[in-house]
């Protein structure tokens, strides 16, 4: 069994790691040896990235650092992560797919929608996918994940696999006369999820979703009283070292995340100890490699509950790049490389990451760096690279202290700046 154990690297540091290595730990030149056509080339060790959002940008800065080639596979012309797209194609396509990975060393993710079957023929090809299929499926499905995670017997919403109108009224029934409904596949910031009290709210996604492969289900859940959201970020590597970061406190405006803090108020203790260790059991039994984001509930009678998965460096996370000993963005490189992994404690007391949503009616963000630098000099700016448009996620900012009530200040001023 692996063992588990806490790093003592000072106050702030409270890193927790679970290694299976029993000897010495993968280093670069052994890593760099699993890419046998790159060596052959005397070339640097390339990574590949399906998907060219922000998430792919950010990787970027941490894949110089640690002299890494970065290749991008880019839905479109000019998303966020245009500064390393190798190429513009279909990420559904395998022949794309295929091609875009015959440049690379190990593949890894911006998003959780590449199909399976084109995750299958890259496996079937010989090519390194971290996360592989067998993981992500769970993170595609939101069925499947339910289904898993209860196996697992960790804590989850009540919930149920509803085929049509008349059971999803049942569920409402048995459950106080509301629901939350979800589609399986495909809902993100808060697209796919619906509070209802009858099932014809819905009665639309049954219809919609008749070729979906799941004939039509959807997944219905209780109506959780939470007194807060939080979100436990671990990384794992293909050997089974894991390393977590402290559990934060999430913030969510219409169901996208506007606010994080780090570490979570009031989480030492028992509730530190759940979150990792709940993260870190579906990290190992699920197989994933890289980032896990495990969102999560902290009710109003005293549960912690598993919300959402996603297997890929996620928005809670952002607030490590300036805050933490390792970003998640480096620690992501490194658990897809076989590379150790890095300390995961804050550099001070408080981390707040206020995300800019929408940003201004006119002109770009860099329009109003210098009112923002000028008043805000320790906050940290992270610019997308995306049109402003409503709702739209084009930037964070980050700051961090000793006390709370100044660091969430200027988090939010500094990020208001970039609001109309």
């Amino acid at each position: 069994m692996p063992s588990t154990h806490v790093a003592a690297r000072g106050p702030r540091d409270r890193t927790r790691y679970r290694s299976s290595h029993t000897g010495r730990s993968l280093d670069w030149d052994v890593a760099a040896r699993t890419a046998p056509h790159r060596a052959e080339r005397g070339e640097r060790v390339r990574v590949g990235v399906i998907g060219a959002g922000q998430l792919a940008r950010m990787m970027v800065p941490a894949a110089i650092e640690l002299g890494v080639e970065l290749r991008v596979l880019a839905e479109a012309e000019g998303m966020s992560a245009a500064i390393a797209a190798e190429r513009v194609g279909d990420y559904t396509d395998v022949t794309t797919v295929l091609e875009f990975a015959r440049g690379v060393d190990v593949i890894t993710f911006d998003h959780e929608h590449v199909p399976q079957h084109v995750l299958h023929a890259l496996v079937d090809a010989g090519v390194p996918v971290r996360p592989g299929p067998d993981a992500l499926r769970y993170a595609q499905d939101k069925l499947l994940m339910r289904e898993r995670l209860s196996e697992f017997g960790l804590p989850v919403p009540d919930w149920a696999r509803v085929t049509t109108v008349g059971e999803l009224d049942d569920f409402i029934a048995d459950h106080g006369g509301a629901a939350v409904v979800k589609t399986p596949r495909g809902g993100y910031d808060g697209k796919g999820v619906r509070v209802v009290r009858s099932a014809a709210e819905v009665a639309e996604w049954f219809a919609g979703l008749a070729e979906d492969g799941r004939e039509g289900a959807l997944l219905a859940e209780e109506l959780v009283e939470f007194r807060r959201e939080l979100a436990q970020l671990v990384a794992r590597r293909p050997g089974g070292e894991v390393a977590a970061w402290p559990v934060v406190e999430t913030v969510q405006v219409g169901g996208v995340c506007s606010e994080v803090i780090a570490p979570a108020p009031h989480s030492a203790g028992r509730l530190a100890d759940v979150a990792a260790d709940v993260a870190i059991t579906i990290a190992e039994r699920l197989g994933v490699v890289g980032v896990l984001a495990v969102e999560l509930f902290e009710t109003t009678d005293d549960r912690i509950l598993v919300n959402e998965l996603a297997m890929r460096p996620h928005n809670s996370g952002h607030w490590s790049m300036d805050g933490s000993t390792t970003g998640q963005f480096e620690q992501h490189l490194r658990a897809v490389l076989d590379l150790p992994l890095g300390g995961t404690g804050t550099h001070d007391e408080w981390a707040v990451m206020v995300n800019v949503l929408g940003g201004p009616e006119q002109g770009t963000l860099a329009d109003r760096y210098a009112e923002a630098l000028e008043g805000h000099p320790t906050v940290k700016i992270h610019n997308y690279g995306k049109d402003p448009r409503p709702g739209r996620k084009v930037g964070h900012v980050t700051a961090i202290g000793p006390d709370l009530d100044d660091v969430v200040y200027e988090a939010r001023a500094a990020a208001a700046v970039f609001q109309d």
